[in-house]
């Protein structure tokens, strides 16, 4: 029986990527006295590289290789990252982004019926806290008994570390949880942990490969909780 819902945040509980997250790293990097910027079709590439400071790398080692040559390069990396986490919190908290359509209604829902709530995501706890409370309210994150976010495993998604980590804290199987993502690394990271998923696209990941998946939704907003336990069952629903 299904006990547990395990979310990812970018993309899935908040189309935040777009409009939040590259507003925030040109911020930051304007701050830095930086001339870089990451225009929508530039961040969308960048995408394919989970976690903010790998996404950073990423981008030097083939765009900006004589930064990396710096000796206090890795410092500078967290250090933007530090000032991307904090413009992106400041956005945030004035409730600028809201919750994908559907997902405050489920997570009530689940709730009311004492499904148990986690979070696995690459971004970091400040992050998560700053999207979900003027969303839900200042109780929520207590909704969710573990929140996997952040530097809590090496290994960022698509490897399934951060799914085994939650569930190791959850005390739960894998046939026992579902999960909810919004992209093909984070569906290959909840896949490799043997979890059922449920994916809702966001403008950045449509089109890309959801093989495997138990659904792949527009939106949470039709979903009811006798769906999720079908799909954990590995039923066809039509929502």
């Amino acid at each position: 029986m299904l006990q547990a819902l395990i979310f990812d945040v970018d993309g899935t509980l908040a189309d935040t990527e777009r409009d939040g997250h590259r507003p925030a790293f040109n911020a930051a990097f304007r701050e830095a006295g930086l001339d870089w910027h990451w225009d929508e079709a530039l961040y969308g590439e960048l995408l394919a590289v989970t976690g903010g400071k790998e996404r950073i790398a990423h981008f030097v080692s083939r765009q900006r290789p004589e930064f990396a040559q710096l000796p206090d390069y890795a410092e500078r990396v967290a250090a933007l990252h530090k000032a991307k986490t904090r413009h992106y919190t400041q956005l945030a908290a004035s409730g600028a982004i809201p919750l994908r359509p559907g997902v405050a209604r489920l997570l009530r829902e689940a709730r009311a019926t004492s499904l148990r709530l986690a979070v696995a995501t690459t971004t970091t706890p400040e992050n998560v806290s700053a999207l979900l409370v003027p969303a839900l309210g200042s109780e929520a994150m207590s909704w969710f008994e573990v929140i996997g976010a952040g530097d809590v495993v090496p290994a960022k998604k698509p490897a399934p570390d951060i799914y085994l980590w939650v569930l190791d804290r959850l005390g739960l199987p894998a046939a026992d949880c579902l999960a909810f993502e919004d992209s093909e690394n984070g569906l290959k990271a909840s896949l490799g942990a043997r979890l059922a998923t449920v994916v809702t696209p966001c403008d950045y990941t449509r089109g890309q490969d959801f093989g495997g998946a138990a659904a792949v939704l527009d939106s949470l907003e039709a979903v009811a909780l006798p769906d999720l336990q079908a799909w954990l069952s590995g039923a066809a629903v039509s929502v």
